[in-house]
């Protein structure tokens, strides 16, 4: 094995053993396997710094979705990082963004890079869509249904009747084909 395999090995077993400690909601033990803890979500911009903003990030969550896991599907070591693609399952049974308890359960996918600097574990960076969980807890409309299309009618008409405009013209565009003259 070489140097490059046994680092991507041992990085790779810190970010599981990481993620099995958050769905077992040993806070403090998913927390100590950071060098330096941080946790920055990507959809929003927040930016959880340190081990007591990583620790408040993380009991949110659990206050939020009491029975909430994260499901991996893929772990793959890259430079300096490993990459998780997964699912965030859980059931609503808290305030979370504000927003009180719904009981809805939420299914979104995810995608965390978490960051190394050699051995030592320095970021993990959540990337999802934020409008995904809000649709299923009952915040947010699905832009394509007619209700969400209505609401964005309302909402933002100078910007519908440009899309409507768009596609009018660009019609005969679609898959290569020349527009009629």
């Amino acid at each position: 094995m070489t140097d490059t395999q046994s680092l991507d090995d041992l990085r790779v077993a810190t970010v599981n053993e990481h993620m099995r400690l958050e769905n077992a909601y040993d806070f403090p033990g998913c927390i100590g396997k950071f060098g330096k803890p941080k946790y920055q979500l990507v959809a929003d911009g927040e930016l959880y710094d340190g081990t007591d903003r990583v620790h408040y990030f993380l009991s949110q969550n659990h206050t939020a979705f009491p029975d909430f896991v994260f499901e991996p599907t893929r772990v793959s070591p890259t430079t300096n990082a490993v990459v998780v693609e997964g699912h965030f399952v859980g059931t609503h049974l808290g305030p979370w963004r504000g927003l009180p308890a719904s009981g809805k359960k939420v299914d979104f996918e995810m995608c965390l890079i978490f960051e190394f600097d050699g051995e030592s574990m320095t970021n993990e960076k959540l990337y999802f869509d934020l409008s995904t969980p809000l649709r299923q807890l009952g915040i947010a409309d699905d832009y394509n249904s007619l209700r969400g299309k209505l609401t964005a009618a309302i909402n933002h008409p100078v910007v519908i009747i440009k899309a409507l405009i768009f596609s009018l013209t660009h019609r005969g565009r679609r898959n290569g084909a020349k527009p009629a003259s």
